[in-house]
């Protein structure tokens, strides 16, 4: 069965880095665009980024995080990644790795437990 596990999470301070992975398993990762979506406390699901699958590297990023996080994956490890640089408080939230999800309106299937990232001011 398809399973995503993310990690990395944690407590920051503003202006500093994180890099959060996301394990895929249970189907053929390199096939599949992948994305990561938050979740503020309080508020829905917000898109940040996606990547296609395939050979093509194509990311599209959300105009919150765009020159501050950076998506990639590593189709020989199935696995995610977030890099986000320069972190606000306004990316408190739990940070989800879901499958499919390129863009904000395409759709996503699967989603992982997620991890949780605070950034303090």
């Amino acid at each position: 069965q398809v399973q995503l596990v993310e990690s990395g999470g944690g407590l920051v301070q503003s202006g500093e880095s994180l890099i959060l992975s996301c394990e895929a398993s249970g189907f053929m990762f390199e096939n599949w665009a992948m994305s990561w979506v938050r979740q503020a406390p309080g508020k829905g699901l917000e898109w940040v980024s996606g990547i296609n699958g395939g050979r093509a590297d194509i990311k599209n990023y959300a105009e919150s995080v765009k020159g501050r996080f950076t998506i990639s994956r590593d189709n020989r490890a199935n696995t995610l990644y977030l890099q986000m640089n320069a972190l606000k408080p306004e990316d408190t939230g739990t940070y989800y790795c879901a499958r499919g999800g390129w863009t904000a309106t395409t759709t996503r299937d699967y989603r992982g437990q997620g991890t949780q990232v605070t950034v303090s001011a």
